[in-house]
């Protein structure tokens, strides 16, 4: 599958060393007023080559627009066609991998599952793909905010380094409803993926995000809820591991009684005196805040050689040349951001609920 949404869907297409990578929106409302600039803010958040602690490969990121959108900024209600252009692509970095299968990577797999596959930077594996994945939510973001529907997704975990309960104050004081920010911890979080960085090695992370804005009544019941919609699309991104949402896995340590939301009287100032659910009951949005986390693996390719197969099972060290993140999850907040809007779009629209 390359497509994510139903009324509202994005499809993509491209590889990570092939011409350009981009996509095609469709279902996004006529009369959309697009910010091309804020569009372009986002996008740029995902770039490569800006920190040091990231992938040093520099691709420009400036979407083509094909379709779908005036030259004054304003959507047709048609399908929205862009493209992003590859430009620093170093393929013969990948040479090795033409015959041989990286550990924890999709090269093994798409062999299995195709008989053929582009080793050259991973082709549609690659992170690279998820440029598309930003601009489509960087489109519907466009559409929502004008609605108070925000997203805001933060790096909280690198390695061993980050807050122990980033969503406490949202659960237990729902005015509350802003990360926060301890230079100590910021700086840990980054030392940490520096230190693996020099090892050349990788370190895992968390990445946290909050919904606000979300009219009760979005969601289905039984097999379509918007936590099933919101975990289906977070475990589509590269080394994704884990989402949980509301307290999650910290449910289970708990009692009942410890963790019920109960009502505020005449549902003011918001439905709920607390926030432990996470915004979702039923499947079906509460009105309250949505928030949940996404866990990232370390990143498999290191800058070692490690022994790999051929396609025979013969194995020799492989050192794999390309440029690659030693935290995939530091440049996963906006990714995730994408994601959700595209989802509470896509939601919306099924759901029957007008904002």
């Amino acid at each position: 599958m390359n497509s994510i949404g139903t009324l509202l869907r994005l499809t993509t297409f491209g590889e990570s060393h092939g011409v350009a990578m981009g996509g095609v929106l469709d279902g996004l409302p006529a009369g959309t007023r697009i910010d091309m600039e804020a569009v372009q803010r986002m996008i740029d958040r995902r770039r490569t080559g800006v920190d040091p602690l990231t992938s040093q490969r520099r691709e420009t990121d400036i979407p083509e627009i094909l379709s779908g959108i005036t030259a004054d900024g304003i959507a047709l209600g048609t399908p929205i066609g862009f493209i992003f252009r590859n430009s620093d692509a170093r393929s013969k970095d990948y040479g090795d991998l033409a015959d041989h299968y990286r550990p924890n990577h999709a090269d093994y797999t798409y062999d299995k599952k195709y008989g053929i596959r582009d080793y050259r930077g991973g082709g549609r594996a690659s992170a690279r793909e998820t440029v598309n994945w930003v601009m489509g939510g960087a489109l519907v973001a466009e559409w929502l905010k004008t609605s108070g529907i925000s997203v805001e997704a933060r790096l909280t975990q690198a390695g061993t380094a980050g807050y122990a309960d980033p969503f406490r104050s949202m659960r237990e004081d729902p005015e509350e409803s802003v990360f926060e920010i301890e230079p100590a911890i910021e700086n840990a979080m980054r030392d940490e993926v520096d230190a693996a960085r020099r090892d050349r090695d990788s370190v895992g992370g968390r990445v946290s995000c909050v919904i606000r804005g979300v009219p009760a009544g979005v969601g289905n019941p039984v097999f379509d809820k918007l936590q099933a919609r919101l975990a289906a699309a977070m475990m589509s991104l590269n080394a994704a591991k884990g989402f949980e949402y509301g307290l999650g896995a910290g449910s289970a340590t708990n009692r009942g009684s410890d963790i019920l939301d109960f009502f505020n009287e005449d549902f003011s100032p918001q439905p709920f005196a607390t926030n432990f659910a996470g915004g979702i009951l039923g499947g079906i949005s509460t009105g309250m805040s949505v928030y949940f986390n996404v866990w990232f693996k370390p990143t498999p390719t290191i800058s070692r050689p490690l022994p790999m197969p051929d396609k025979n099972g013969t194995l020799r060290d492989v050192k794999v040349e390309g440029r690659h993140d030693p935290c995939v999850a530091m440049r996963a907040p906006v990714i995730v951001e994408a994601l959700a809007w595209l989802t509470i779009g896509d939601m919306l629209l099924t759901s029957g609920v007008g904002i």
